[in-house]
C-alpha cells in the first residue's frame, strides 16, 4: 500500500552540517532541493529560511515526494514538490515559472529506503525482482536491460559504470544465468557475480562482491551520469548571482564530472581582459569555488551512519559574470583533490 511505503521512506541525510555551511541559506530565499529524498535536507534548508524562504524538491520516487510531503506538511506551502528528474531542472524550474534561484542541491545518492527495501530491487542481500529504477513508474527494469544488452554492453557497463575488474567474466555468466532460465531476481544476480570472481579476491575485499555490479547497472538502468551531465550543462543559468550549488556525490565517476566543470566554470582567458573579449573568451569566473577539495564526512558522521562514508561534498558560487563557454581548455589543477 502506499501509505505503508510512505511510512517506511526514513532517510538520513548526509553531511547535513556541511550542507547547511556551504549551500549558505538564508531567510526569504528560494531554493532547489533536486533530489529531496525524504526531505532531511530540505527540511533543515526550510528551518534556516524560515519564516518565508521556499524549497522546490524534485524527485524521480514518487513514493520518495509523498514522504516528503507528509514529513514537512506543517511547512506549507514553502515546499513545492516536482515529480521528475533533476537533468531537467531547466524544465521543471520554468513548468512553476521560476528563473533563478538562490541555492541548489544535489545528492546523489540512493535512498535508504530504496536499498532497504526488497521490491525495489536495489539490494544484493534482500531478494527482490531486478528492477533498479529510481522512478519506478517508467522506463526499463534492470532485468529487462540485461536481457535486451549483448554479453560486450553488459561488459562495458560493468567496466565503466561499476569500475569491476572482472567484468567480462561477469557478463558472460549473466548471459549463460539468463539463457538458462535462471536469472530472475537481485539473489540470483548476487550469486552469479559472486561466481565469477575468485574466492582470494573477494577474501581480500572489504565490500560485497556484487557490490560494483550493482552499482554498474543502477546507473546504467537510470541513466545517472547523462542526468548529471545535463544537470552540469544548465545549472549556472538557474542560479541568481550569489547563488550556490552544492553537490553530493558517492564515487569517482561522479566526482570527477563534478570537479571539472565546477573547475571549467571557473576558468578564465590568460588574455588581456580587451583582447579576450574580441576572442569571445571568458574574462570573468562564471562560477569560483566554495570548496577548495572535496568535503567528507566527519567520523562522527560515519559511526553513526556508515552510508555516509563514500560521500563528498564540492560547492560552488555563482559571480554576476555572463555564463560565456571556456573556449579553451581550462588548465589541468596542480594538486590533488
Amino acid at each position: 500500500m502506499v501509505e505503508d511505503r510512505v511510512s517506511h521512506f526514513d532517510h538520513t541525510p548526509v553531511l547535513l552540517d556541511e550542507v547547511l555551511t556551504h549551500l549558505a541559506p538564508r531567510p526569504g530565499g528560494l531554493y532547489c532541493d533536486c533530489t529531496l529524498g525524504g526531505g532531511g535536507h530540505t527540511g533543515a534548508v526550510l528551518d534556516r529560511t524560515a519564516p518565508d524562504g521556499r524549497v522546490i524538491g524534485i524527485d524521480r520516487d514518487p513514493d520518495a515526494l509523498a514522504a516528503a510531503r507528509t514529513a514537512l506538511a506543517d511547512r506549507g506551502d514553502r515546499l513545492i514538490t516536482v515529480h521528475g528528474a533533476f537533468g531537467d531542472i531547466a524544465h521543471h524550474l520554468a513548468s512553476i515559472g521560476v528563473e533563478r534561484v538562490d541555492g541548489i542541491l544535489v545528492d546523489l545518492g540512493v535512498s535508504s529506503p530504496q536499498l532497504d527495501r526488497a521490491d525495489r530491487g536495489f539490494s544484493f542481500t534482500r531478494e527482490g525482482p531486478l528492477d533498479m529504477r529510481m522512478d519506478p513508474t517508467q522506463g526499463p527494469t534492470a532485468l529487462d536491460l540485461l536481457r535486451a544488452s549483448s554479453e560486450p554492453e553488459i561488459a562495458e557497463i560493468l567496466r565503466d559504470f561499476g569500475e569491476e575488474r572482472y567484468h567480462k567474466r561477469i557478463a558472460r555468466l549473466i548471459k549463460e544465468e539468463l539463457a538458462a532460465g535462471r536469472l530472475a531476481t537481485t539473489v540470483d544476480l548476487a550469486r552469479v557475480v559472486a561466481s565469477g570472481i575468485p574466492a582470494a579476491e573477494q577474501r581480500k575485499s572489504s565490500i560485497h562482491p556484487a557490490t560494483r555490479t550493482f552499482q554498474g547497472l543502477r546507473i546504467a538502468v537510470n541513466r545517472e551520469l547523462d542526468q548529471l551531465e545535463r544537470f552540469l550543462d544548465v545549472f549556472p543559468d538557474l542560479l541568481a548571482p550569489g547563488g550556490r550549488c552544492a553537490v553530493i556525490s558517492f564515487h569517482s565517476l561522479e566526482d570527477r564530472m563534478v570537479k571539472q566543470r565546477f573547475r571549467d566554470l571557473a576558468w578564465t582567458s590568460s588574455l588581456p581582459p580587451a583582447f579576450a573579449a574580441q576572442a569571445g573568451e571568458r574574462v570573468d569566473a562564471v562560477c569560483v569555488s566554495v570548496t577548495k577539495k572535496a568535503v567528507f564526512a566527519a567520523d562522527e558522521e560515519t559511526d553513526r551512519n556508515p552510508r555516509a562514508r563514500s560521500a563528498r561534498l564540492r560547492a560552488c558560487e555563482r559571480t554576476s559574470a555572463p555564463n560565456l563557454p571556456a573556449h579553451r581548455t581550462p588548465p589541468a589543477p596542480r594538486t590533488k583533490r
